[in-house]
């Protein structure tokens, strides 16, 4: 993994963290731009990555690229936007601690709704099967 810096002078330095520990340009340029060569596809990216440049990745791409660093534990551009939005850094959710939290929040909401069905068969808004 590529050494990550605490903090970024700009948006695009964090984004050039993140695509570093991707793989570098080529390579994620080659992804972001399929149809192009690897080449072309880096020499798009760092257009990107120049904020004197008029080209500019979309919405969908920064995001792309979120998710991506994340899956290789590099949280520069995400760390990046939160600190400069006022908020703490985020903590990223493993995909197991999320599935036993959803599972827990359904078994509670199971035993919510058995507990206002009894109290909506007392009160003679549901009959009793």
């Amino acid at each position: 993994m590529i050494p990550q810096s605490l903090f970024y002078e700009t948006f695009f330095d964090a984004l050039k963290a993140n695509i570093g520990a991707l793989g570098g340009v080529k390579s994620v340029g080659c992804k972001l731009w399929p149809e192009k060569t690897p080449d072309a596809a880096a020499r798009q990216l760092n257009d990107c990555l120049n904020e004197s440049r008029p080209e500019k990745l979309s919405p969908e791409q920064v995001l792309w690229l979120l998710a991506e660093g994340r899956k290789v534990n590099c949280h520069a551009a995400m760390n990046y936007l939160a600190r400069e939005s006022g908020y703490d850094d985020p903590s990223p959710i493993e995909p197991e601690d999320e599935r036993t939290r959803i599972q827990r929040e359904f078994i509670e909401a199971q035993k919510h709704m058995s507990k206002l069905a009894e109290r909506m068969e007392r009160v003679g808004l549901l009959r009793a099967a």
